[in-house]
């Protein structure tokens, strides 16, 4: 067996995997690479080998960083099977149609605007695109086996998102596990990672592997914060993944005022693939905590902001409130068009509630700047910035050594999907705690396993 590292590899994005064996060639996750220019140009290099040759594609869950590629690789001649769980596939159709969308939208706003530095700027990839490989996805329930070639595949539940998997990979005679994302073992909604099964080589993701999260209480930190926020007349401002993050941050807020830890208040999540990502979750109870009264108050105590108009509106809203929109990590979405018309305001709040990769807007604001470029224009950030950790949805160093440490010695570990810092913190842990073999793989790096 032969794995190459094609993505997250010294870098927290791009998660993509090859494993060879006899003629069979199988894609561990097609993810977007996000942060950095120097990074987010990998997207448009050509893969070093061609994507028709390519047999099948198994992801491990549907956050973009490791799905947001599909339609990309679709068009370059991808015509095999996506495999993954029921939730990934049925969040990948909402995720894939906005990215493809927002890709398109941001093409035309550059040339309507004429800040890109291309004649013409260019979608990475369509809507036709994203339809089309929607077509190719298959689901696959967990832990049951799946033959692709010389190749068998398992999937395990990881609890970072909903339908999120460790992934397993025999030949015969040598196994290979993909983490994915690590979900946490005490996560306020989601159900903590099966426990893994011996195995001869590991590749695990190091996110969070040169920290630990606060032992702060989340409920507390978050009721202060729109407390104090809502008493200035201010509004807290929530960039949110669409699935996983938008969920935690309704239900902490909509339970809060259930139970009167917060004053009633408006609410809107300004997110239509958020929107649509509630009903997938309230679909998929055995995979996280919530109870079904739980999901009902947090989808029915929110207003949901649907159309551009509705959202343009909202900017000019003045009104004290909180807004939960997209993107996480402040590299588009509807966010941007908020913190443009409401940033330079020192009444109110914009709460980080989770990683910020290295070169997006949201690492420019931890780093304490205090402009952004949004939308071609230089925009003041006089707004409070507040991080949450305490609310990532990624096991820090001490529960990744935790969830670990049943395991016998795999031959070698592979330490991916992290900065370069995090990356070998986590691969010193694992070394000198663990005494396991580890590497930190470079971008492109091969490996044999034998």
């Amino acid at each position: 067996m032969k794995l190459h590292f094609l993505g997250a590899a010294g870098t927290v994005t791009g998660s993509r995997y090859l494993v060879e064996h006899n003629g069979t060639r199988v894609l561990v996750d097609c993810g977007l690479f996000q942060g950095v220019k120097v990074i987010r140009n990998r997207n448009w290099k050509p893969l070093p080998m061609d994507a028709s040759t390519i047999d099948a594609v198994v992801l491990t869950h549907a956050h973009l960083d490791h799905s947001g590629y599909l339609p990309r690789l679709r068009r370059e001649g991808f015509t095999g099977k996506v495999y993954c769980t029921q939730a990934t596939q049925e969040l990948a159709e909402i995720l894939l149609k906005d990215s493809a969308h927002l890709q398109e939208e941001d093409a035309r706003h550059a040339n309507r605007h004429g800040y890109s530095k291309h004649d013409t700027a260019e979608p990475l990839y369509t809507a036709e695109d994203a339809e089309r490989v929607l077509k190719q996805l298959q689901s696959v329930d967990y832990h049951q086996s799946l033959s692709i070639g010389a190749l068998r595949f398992r999937l395990t539940p990881a609890g970072h998102i909903l339908g999120s998997a460790c992934v397993r990979v025999e030949d015969g005679s040598v196994s290979l596990t993909f983490s994915g994302d690590i979900g946490r073992p005490h996560d306020l909604v989601m159900q903590p990672p099966a426990a893994l099964e011996k195995t001869d080589y590991l590749v695990v993701e190091s996110t969070y592997g040169d920290r630990r999260h606060p032992a702060e209480d989340p409920w507390a930190t978050l009721a202060d914060i729109v407390t104090a926020t809502i008493a200035k007349g201010g509004t807290v401002m929530m960039p949110a993944f669409a699935v996983g993050r938008a969920q935690m941050l309704t239900f902490l807020l909509t339970e809060m005022m259930t139970t009167g830890k917060l004053p009633h208040m408006p609410i809107f999540l300004d997110s239509p693939m958020a929107i649509n990502v509630a009903g997938v979750f309230c679909r998929h109870p055995d995979q996280h905590r919530l109870t079904p009264e739980q999901c009902e108050t947090m989808c029915g105590k929110v207003t949901y902001v649907r159309t551009a108009q509705e959202s343009q509106a909202l900017s000019r809203n003045h009104h004290p409130k909180v807004i939960i929109a997209g993107a996480g990590m402040l590299t588009g979405g509807r966010i941007l068009h908020h913190l443009k018309a409401m940033g330079g305001d020192d009444r109110n709040t914009l709460v980080i509630a989770g990683y910020q990769a290295e070169g997006t807007r949201g690492d420019a604001l931890l780093r304490g700047t205090d402009s952004l470029r949004i939308y071609g224009e230089e925009v003041s950030i006089r707004c409070r910035v507040v991080q949450m950790e305490s609310l990532s949805a990624h096991a820090d160093y001490q529960e990744i050594l935790d969830w670990l440490s049943p395991l016998p010695a795999p031959r070698r570990t592979f330490v991916t999907h992290g900065e370069s810092l995090a990356a070998d913190a986590l691969r010193q842990k694992l070394e000198h705690r663990m005494k396991w073999p580890a590497v930190v793989p470079e971008h492109g790096e091969s490996f044999e396993l034998t």
